[in-house]
C-alpha cells in the first residue's frame, strides 16, 4: 500500500497530527511554553502539511530522487530523522525505568519544587506534594527537604509551599528542612546535598518530582555523589507530551554538558 496515495489513511493521519498539534498549543497557552511544545508542534504541523498537500508532497519527493543533489539531501535527511527517533525511543526507556526507583529501607526525601502561583502550588508541584506525602506517611521516620527557591512571580518560595502543604496534611514540621535557595535542578540537588552533610545524614535519598524528570534529575545527582530513589509524581495527561518531548533535549544536554 502507497502511504502517499491512500487518502483515507492520509486523513486519518492528518487529523491524528492536527489533534497533537492543537494539544501541544494549548498546553504552551495554559501553562508555560517550551521546547517540547515547539517541537511537538512543528513536527505535528509538517505531517498534517504533508497529508493535506500528500500530491505536491509526492512531486517534490520525486523530483528530489531524481538528481543527485536531492538525493543527497533525502539521505541526509533520513539519516538524521533516524538518528533522532532512535536517540528518543533509547532516552524514553530510560526515563520509564526511572520513574520508579523504591529503596527497600526508608530513605531522606528531596522534593523538587516547581512553580507557585499566587493562589497556592501549581498542578505539577501539587502532585508532587501529594507523592511526597504518600511516602513520607508509608514511612514515619524518613525527613523531607523540601527543595526550591522563590522566583519572581511567585508569592513564596517552593520550598515553603511545599512545607506548608505537607504540614497541612498532618506531616509534622519536625520532619521537613527547607532549601529555599535553589533556583534549577543541579541547585535542588547540590543545595539538599550540603544540608544532609551538614547533618551528618548518608548520601542517599528519595527524590520526589514528576515522572518525566526523574531520569535527568538522577543523572545530576548521581554526578554530585548522592544515590538516588524514585517516587514519581503523575502529570496531569494532556501536558505530559510536551514536557516529555523536552526532557529528551534536557537529558542529552546533561549527558553531553551537564555540570558536576
Amino acid at each position: 500500500m502507497d502511504i502517499l496515495t491512500d487518502k483515507r489513511l492520509l486523513t486519518v493521519i492528518g487529523l491524528l497530527s492536527a489533534a497533537f498539534f492543537t494539544l501541544f498549543l494549548a498546553s504552551g497557552i495554559f501553562t508555560k511554553f517550551n521546547l517540547g511544545n515547539a517541537v511537538g508542534m512543528v513536527i505535528c504541523g509538517c505531517i498534517t502539511a504533508a497529508c493535506i498537500w500528500h500530491e505536491k508532497f509526492a512531486e517534490i519527493l520525486a523530483a528530489m530522487l531524481r538528481s543527485r543533489s536531492g538525493r543527497i539531501i533525502l539521505t541526509a535527511a533520513v539519516t538524521v530523522a533516524v538518528i533522532c527517533i532512535i536517540c528518543a525511543c533509547v532516552i524514553s526507556v530510560l526515563m520509564i525505568r526511572a520513574m520508579n526507583r523504591l529503596p527497600s529501607e526508608p530513605e531522606t526525601v528531596i522534593v523538587l519544587g516547581c512553580r507557585v502561583k499566587q493562589d497556592g502550588p501549581s498542578l505539577m508541584l501539587e502532585k508532587r506534594i501529594n507523592a511526597a506525602y504518600e511516602y513520607m506517611t508509608e514511612n514515619p521516620s524518613a525527613l523531607c527537604i523540601a527543595s526550591g527557591g522563590k522566583g519572581s512571580d511567585e508569592p513564596v518560595s517552593e520550598a515553603q509551599c511545599i512545607k506548608d502543604r505537607l504540614c497541612l496534611m498532618g506531616i509534622s514540621a519536625d520532619r521537613i528542612i527547607m532549601e529555599d535557595r535553589s533556583v534549577n535542578t543541579f541547585e535542588n540537588i547540590r543545595n539538599s546535598l550540603e544540608i544532609m552533610d551538614s547533618l551528618g545524614m548518608k548520601r542517599s535519598a528519595v527524590i520526589v518530582t514528576s515522572e518525566f524528570h526523574q531520569l535527568r534529575a538522577g543523572i545530576i545527582a548521581s554526578k554530585q555523589g548522592l544515590e538516588v530513589y524514585s517516587k514519581s509524581a503523575s502529570t496531569y495527561l494532556p501536558l505530559l507530551p510536551s514536557y516529555w518531548i523536552r526532557e529528551w533535549f534536557g537529558v542529552m544536554h546533561e549527558i553531553i554538558i551537564g555540570r558536576k
